[in-house]
């Protein structure tokens, strides 16, 4: 059956768009708030299997790994057939995965299901949510991705004591089964997801690995430059979540005043996705220069954090870097159709997931091997608040940044034309531009001014 689509002129800022935000919400939840909370199943699974940790902990890494490096697959498949079965079919794989990791008598079972099956739905299922959110909104595009967004910093707090209650109720493979269950949902949030047809969506054409994937983008210069910011950002963003603990260890403090820092964190972060939503909706403000603000003010509460020997000087820090990094995400996938156009927004934010992960996967083990080299954690801190400065430094070139940055080809860049292009241009014959058809009406009836 030929479904026939309404094509809109513009995001509509609101309407259905608050229910797509609302199944994005809910898939942030049930992706990263898993994730997140997986360490609760940690040491069952070094008990069962009787594998050394690094081997247990190769299950999220791997989970986490597919999901990024396969997200273009997900937006490549969104562009053409549309977010909702795209969705729909990555969450039943997610739950799928968690499903079958129940069964598992042997640990290449669980990198099998949790992290190649779950992580490849969650790859279908994270990245094109994040997109149609952005399709749906234009001026509150901001406040709306940062809804979305703290579905993970919510479910971070509620699903590590739920599944350890579960896991003390039903052991851990029944509470990976009602994990599953949960998962599951997944389907439902996708069957909202409506679709929706912009007036500047381009038609691909005939379908190549190019435009399919949006291989074009890589030499986008604009949008490279934006990657390259924000894999410098991503290379120290995630240090302090592997870290903070081990360095407040360092310091003397005891284990449960470590974990209240990363509470504390995960608190500030939920206020700063929510204050960086409502700032990035105000007209007066220009979202690369949010952008910047947050990601300098990140990367020195990280350079901070190597300062920091007092308890309530760490508390202090730890409460600034959790919200300035909370707010700096929404605005990350808020400026991508800027810079890209709308009918870009899929390919680009594809591309943008596999190549930041780069940064996110060497930023930790650099921070360890600095750690081994130095003998303490200053040295790490350091160099993650480097990494997001200089990427603040790049962010500056990006253009709309300064106007004496801005090319004059910038908005046909941002269509998806070339400099030159003129074939969106409309030839006019010579006759139709006297007054009359110009003005509207004949010269002679235009009413004169007085002198």
């Amino acid at each position: 059956m030929l479904v026939r689509r309404a094509v809109v002129p513009a995001p509509p800022d609101g309407g259905w768009g608050w229910v797509v935000v609302l199944a994005a919400f809910l898939q942030s939840a049930l992706v990263f708030g898993i994730l997140r909370s997986f360490g609760v199943f940690f040491v069952k699974f070094v008990a069962h299997f009787q594998e050394l940790s690094g081997r247990i902990s190769w299950i999220t890494s791997i989970g986490i790994a597919v999901q990024q490096f396969a997200s273009p697959v997900g937006t490549a498949l969104s562009s053409h057939y549309g977010a909702r079965p795209v969705v729909m079919v990555g969450g039943f794989l997610s739950g799928l995965g968690l499903l079958l990791a129940s069964f598992a008598t042997r640990l290449v079972h669980l990198y099998l299901s949790i992290g190649l099956l779950s992580g490849f739905g969650w790859a279908l299922v994270f990245t094109p949510s994040v997109a149609s959110v952005a399709r749906y909104f234009k001026r509150r595009r901001t406040l709306a991705t940062s809804l979305a967004f703290t579905g993970v910093g919510i479910s971070s707090f509620a699903f590590s004591p739920l599944f350890q209650f579960l896991m003390d109720t039903y052991a851990w493979r029944g509470a990976l089964m009602i994990v599953a269950a949960m998962s599951f949902n997944l389907i439902v949030c996708g069957a909202l997801i409506r679709p929706l047809t912009l007036k500047d969506d381009v038609s691909p054409g005939k379908l190549t690995v190019c435009n399919l994937f949006g291989l074009q983008l890589l030499s986008h210069c604009p949008f490279m430059r934006f990657v390259v910011a924000i894999t410098l950002v991503n290379t120290g963003y995630f240090i302090p979540y592997v870290h903070l603990v081990a360095r407040a260890r360092e310091l003397g403090f005891d284990e449960y005043q470590a974990a209240f820092l990363m509470s504390l964190t995960a608190a500030a972060d939920l206020c700063g996705r929510l204050f960086s939503g409502w700032l990035g909706s105000c007209r007066s403000s220009r979202l690369i220069h949010l952008l910047v603000a947050w990601t300098s003010l990140t990367g020195i509460s990280l350079l901070l954090i190597a300062w920091g020997h007092t308890y309530p000087l760490l508390v202090a820090i730890s409460l600034g870097y959790g919200f300035f990094s909370g707010a700096l995400t929404p605005v990350v996938f808020s400026i991508v159709p800027e810079i890209v156009g709308i009918e870009n927004i899929f390919s680009a934010m594809g591309l943008l997931q596999m190549i930041e992960s780069i940064g996110g996967l060497l930023g930790s083990p650099l921070s360890g091997w600095l750690r081994d080299l130095t003998g303490n954690y200053t040295a790490s801190f350091l160099a993650a608040g480097s990494f997001l400065l200089a990427g603040s430094l790049v962010l500056t070139t990006v253009p709309n940044f300064s106007p004496c940055l801005t090319p004059p080809d910038w908005h046909d860049a941002r269509l998806g034309r070339e400099a030159g292009d003129d074939s969106h241009l409309t030839t006019v014959a010579p006759a139709d531009l006297s007054p009359e058809k110009c003005l509207g009406g004949p010269a002679a009836e235009q009413t004169p001014v007085k002198s």
